[in-house]
Formats: structure tokens, sequence, C-alpha cells
């Protein structure tokens, strides 16, 4: 990612720069989707699978509703 080497945005670590690219991809993602930038796709769902990321997830599923959607 933004090092070069490794699963997350600094390396091999994950850190608050991961926290804070979390929001913007999610939003990237159900907006316009990531298809055409694989890479960052590839790292949001690193980034979903976190069972931290899912729980904060499941707890704003209900909000979802509100967001401006590419098929909505």
């Amino acid at each position: 990612m933004i090092s070069g080497s490794g699963p997350w945005a600094m390396g091999e670590s994950f850190t608050m720069a991961d926290c804070a690219a979390l929001p913007a991809l999610f939003y990237a993602d159900h907006a316009v989707g990531l298809t055409e930038w694989p890479e960052l796709a590839a790292y949001l769902g690193r980034l979903k699978a976190r069972p931290s990321v899912a729980r904060v997830l499941a707890e704003a599923e209900p909000y979802f509703q509100y967001f401006p959607l590419r098929n909505g």
C-alpha cells in the first residue's frame, strides 16, 4: 500500500492510517465501486475481514439505507 509492502497502509502492522482510510474506501465502494482499482478493493476486503471492522459495519448497517448508492 503506501509503504509499498505488506497488507496494510504502512506495511505489516495495522495502524491508525488503516482506520482513517476505512470510511472513505467504504463510501467510495458503495457510491461508485472499486472495480477499476483492484488493489484498493482487495485492501478494503482485508479491512472488512478484521473482527473490529466487521463489528462496526454490522452496527452501522441500519444507516446504510441513507447512503447514495450506485444503483439507487
